[in-house]
This record gives structure tokens, sequence and C-alpha cells, in this order.
């Protein structure tokens, strides 16, 4: 387990955070509106416990994308890291990109989802993680 609070922020340093609690869950997302987001094939997040993430420095910095029919993308409008989704009917739903925190998370991803949309460019690796065609079933 990975020493708590876990530490990140943006590229530029501009943006700061921490998350207090151990994350919940993490998974890689293939949809096409991550690959535009990330420009790579996947983005790998992490689910966190409601109330765990502070933002401790650069909170100005962050904007927010909202799409119309997905999660808001927070992002440090300085240097554009991608930093976390927030669900916007339920504000205390968000998941911390993997690659935002300093060290290691002290979790890895456990199953892939929207695979139907995945890059035909990078086959998805076969590492026995669960697959699903779209948005991973609620448990």
């Amino acid at each position: 387990m990975a020493e708590l609070p876990l530490t990140g922020g943006c590229l530029c340093g501009g943006v700061r955070f921490e998350v207090a609690e151990p994350l919940v869950s993490a998974s890689y997302c293939h949809c096409t509106r991550c690959q535009h987001r990330t420009g790579t094939a996947a983005s790998a997040s992490a689910r966190i416990v409601p109330g765990s993430l502070r933002i401790v420095a650069g909170e100005e910095l962050v904007r927010t994308f909202l799409p119309p029919d997905g999660f808001g993308k927070a992002y440090c409008s300085a240097c554009g890291s991608a930093l976390w989704s927030q669900d916007p009917a339920d504000l205390d739903t968000i998941s911390v990109r993997l690659g935002a925190f300093d060290g290691d998370p002290g979790i890895r991803p456990s199953y892939r989802q929207f695979v139907a949309y995945a890059a035909p460019w990078e086959p998805i690796p076969d590492d026995g993680l669960p697959r699903f065609p779209e948005r991973r079933p609620s448990a």
C-alpha cells in the first residue's frame, strides 16, 4: 500500500493535490473521448473515496471541460495536463488520472471498459483483465 496522503499534480507544477484515503479501484478506458483527451489508446484512472481529494496549490488553474453526455474532465489551464474526471450528477464521484500521481499510487487497473472503441493502431494487451465492450456494469 502507498503512503498517504498520495500527492500529485500537473506537468508545470502549478496544480498540486493530495488524496487522503487509499484508492478504491482503477481501470483503463478505451472510449474515443479518452483517446482524444489523452492522445493515447486508453486512459488509466483510479476512483477515489468521496471527499478525499484536496487541491493544495493552483486551484485557480483547474478548468473543467463538461461534455454534454459524460463526466467533466479537469485539467490544468497552464499546461493542459489531465488531472481527474468528475460525475456532474454526483460531484463526489471522482477518478484521478494515474499519471497525475507523483509516485506509485498503490493500485493497478483491474478491468478495461469501452473496448468496442479501442484504437486500431494499438492492440489491447493480453493482460488477463476483464474487458467490457461498453461501460463496466455496476457491481
